[in-house]
């Protein structure tokens, strides 16, 4: 049995973002729960007690606080049920929480070459002991079983694509340490209970739907997708940056060429949008952008929703 938990659903610096004043973030701290997310992650198990994270996030440490399916278990001094972390790309708010697992637990990274050539190129991340934290290259259209830290199988199929994107911003006028050329910036992945047969897909940063993307996720149970914004100069209007949603990796949720749209005629049974902004309407629940979202079928996640497949 599949079992999905969303750790967190927002973009990055989360809702509320600690410098930010824009209608959501105010609604977020004056409305409380309801609004409150935190930065994009997920966690999967096909047994219910060895999980995986796909990416780790700033916020890494109050989300597996607040998740009980990933305490340490009763009686153990030292314990995780965490037993890998799949990396989709290398911004900060996929691979900062790396550094709060740092205390000595043996666990898998796993990343394409050009993902873990930046971790190696931040000594940083030293933090964490190759011999307790393994990194393992994955490639893209290569399915692989993650496996558990004691080398035994996990049940589990992954399977990455790459999706349009771009590398990190820190990146931006640097040499990349893995080289300019090639996809691997930014993945997608399937994850598969071998056992059952059933999958979902995991897309938190994608610049463009393709008709290669569309005849990928096609009749998928569970769609976990980009939703960074509602309309592509949003961050413009909104008076918060200088940069359309494209130029940052990320499809609108609206317009003729957004998510929603190209979207619309899949058969997926349910649709989810994660790394959702602080400025995106479609975060407050009255808002007419949410109605239409919900309307064609989408689901905005809280943190610490379950599904299980």
């Amino acid at each position: 049995m599949l079992r999905v938990v969303v750790l967190g659903a927002a973009a990055g610096g989360g809702v509320p973002q600690w410098n930010c004043g824009c209608e959501g973030c105010r609604a977020a701290r004056e409305n409380g729960h309801e609004l409150l997310r935190t930065q994009a992650s997920v966690a999967f198990s096909g047994d219910g007690e060895h999980w995986f994270l796909i990416n780790a996030s700033p916020d890494l440490r109050q989300q597996l606080n607040a998740t009980p399916q990933l305490h340490p278990k009763a009686g153990a001094l030292r314990h995780t049920p965490i037993a890998g972390v799949i990396l989709t790309n290398s911004e900060v708010d996929a691979v900062a929480g790396l550094l709060s697992m740092r205390e000595g637990s043996p666990f898998t990274v796993y990343a394409h070459e050009k993902v873990l050539a930046i971790l190696k190129s931040n000594s940083i991340f030293d933090v964490l002991n190759e011999k307790n934290v393994r990194r393992q290259p994955i490639d893209i259209s290569e399915p692989f079983e993650p496996r558990l830290p004691d080398g035994a199988r996990s049940g589990l199929e992954v399977l990455a694509f790459a999706v349009p994107g771009r590398s990190a911003w820190y990146l931006e006028g640097k040499a990349h340490p893995g080289g300019e050329s090639g996809d691997g910036d930014t993945l997608g992945l399937k994850i598969t209970d071998k056992a059952t047969g059933k999958c979902f897909y995991f897309i938190a940063a994608c610049a463009e739907v393709t008709d290669a993307l569309k005849a990928e996720i096609d009749g998928a149970s569970l769609v976990f997708f980009d939703g960074t914004v509602w309309q592509d100069d949003e961050m413009i209007k909104c008076g918060l940056g200088h940069k359309t949603g494209k130029s940052m990796g990320h499809v609108a949720m609206s317009g003729q060429d957004g998510a929603i749209a190209r979207l619309a005629d899949l058969a997926i049974d349910r649709k989810i949008f994660l790394h959702i902004n602080n400025s995106n309407p479609a975060l407050l629940p009255a808002s007419p952008e949410r109605k239409a979202a919900e309307a064609a079928g989408w689901q905005i996640p809280a943190d610490g929703t379950e599904i299980v497949l």
